[in-house]
């Protein structure tokens, strides 16, 4: 499986990835002429079920609006939404040093939306505690290592939204994902 999981993260088009279900509203080109992201930011919207797939298509409507390359919905379906070589508007926190609710110095200026390819996971309204659901989990299992092989992105690049920038005291924003894809086998 990890042999053909890194022969298809050098692919390009729209490839079927086992155990993933894929909404191609932007198809990969060539990896060698994507954007050069060194890391992966983990959010979580405060979205009900269902959100992924609209923040998905607005997403690709208007790319440069606030919002990530990849969503994660309920169910697992993954949507890649705006092609791989394009910046979008996410993880701006970053660039704050001003350590106000967590100490940030280690990523300030460094783990920003220039670098960082951002993947959004919907699903935690009304209550923004509700964690990630098992078919979110298990999408997640194979994405993060699929977006690492892709990129060449080691797993301590893999940051939660928290980490970066303090976001909510009612939970932390992407923390358990991040941590899981971080301590996940190579």
């Amino acid at each position: 499986m990890a042999e053909d999981l890194a022969a298809l993260a050098r692919s390009s088009g729209t490839p079927d990835i086992p155990g993933l279900k894929i909404v191609w509203l932007a198809p990969w080109g060539d990896p060698h002429l994507a954007h050069p992201w060194t890391n992966i930011i983990v959010h979580q919207t405060e979205g009900p079920a269902g959100s992924a797939r609209s923040g998905a298509l607005a997403q690709a409507k208007n790319p440069k609006r606030r919002g990530v390359t990849l969503w994660v919905e309920t169910d697992g379906t993954v949507y890649w939404a705006v092609p791989e070589t394009l910046v979008t508007l996410h993880g701006d926190g970053a660039n704050r040093n001003d350590n106000r609710y967590i100490d940030n110095a280690p990523t300030y200026r460094k783990v920003v939306r220039d670098n960082s390819i951002g993947v959004e996971f919907a699903g935690n309204y009304p209550d923004v505690t509700t964690p990630a659901t098992e078919a979110q989990i298990a999408a997640w299992r194979i994405l993060s290592k699929l977006l690492r092989l892709r990129y060449q992105i080691p797993q301590e690049r893999i940051y939660a939204h928290n980490w970066i920038d303090y976001k909510d005291a009612r939970y932390c924003e992407g923390c358990a994902l991040a941590e899981l894809a971080r301590a996940a086998p190579e």
